[in-house]
C-alpha cells in the first residue's frame, strides 16, 4: 500500500510540474488576446468584475486567475481553455 500512495505522489508531483509548465505562456497569450480585441486592461478586468491590479498581474504571470475567472476569460475573448492556458497535446 505504501508503494501505491509513494507512486500516486510522483504522479502527482510530475502532473502538477507539467500543468505549470503549460501555464507558462499564459500571460503572453492572454496579452496577445487584449491586444488583438484591441481593449485596455482596465476593461478586461471590469468585465471580469476584478480590479485592474489582479488584471495585470495575470499578464505578467504574477497571479493566476481562479477557474471560474479563466472560464470568464475564455468567453470574454471567445477561446478555449486548452487554447488560453497555451496547452497543445491532448
Amino acid at each position: 500500500m505504501f508503494f501505491q500512495l509513494y507512486n500516486h505522489k510522483l504522479y502527482t508531483v510530475k502532473k502538477k510540474k507539467k500543468i505549470m509548465n503549460t501555464l507558462k505562456e499564459f500571460p503572453s497569450i492572454l496579452r496577445g488576446l487584449r491586444i488583438a480585441a484591441g481593449i485596455s486592461q482596465k476593461a478586461v478586468a471590469e468585465k471580469m468584475g476584478v480590479s485592474y491590479q489582479s488584471y495585470q498581474a495575470y499578464e505578467r504571470g504574477k497571479a493566476y486567475p481562479s477557474l471560474t475567472n479563466f472560464v470568464l476569460l475564455a468567453d470574454i475573448f471567445d477561446v478555449s481553455l486548452d487554447y488560453l492556458v497555451g496547452r497543445k497535446e491532448f
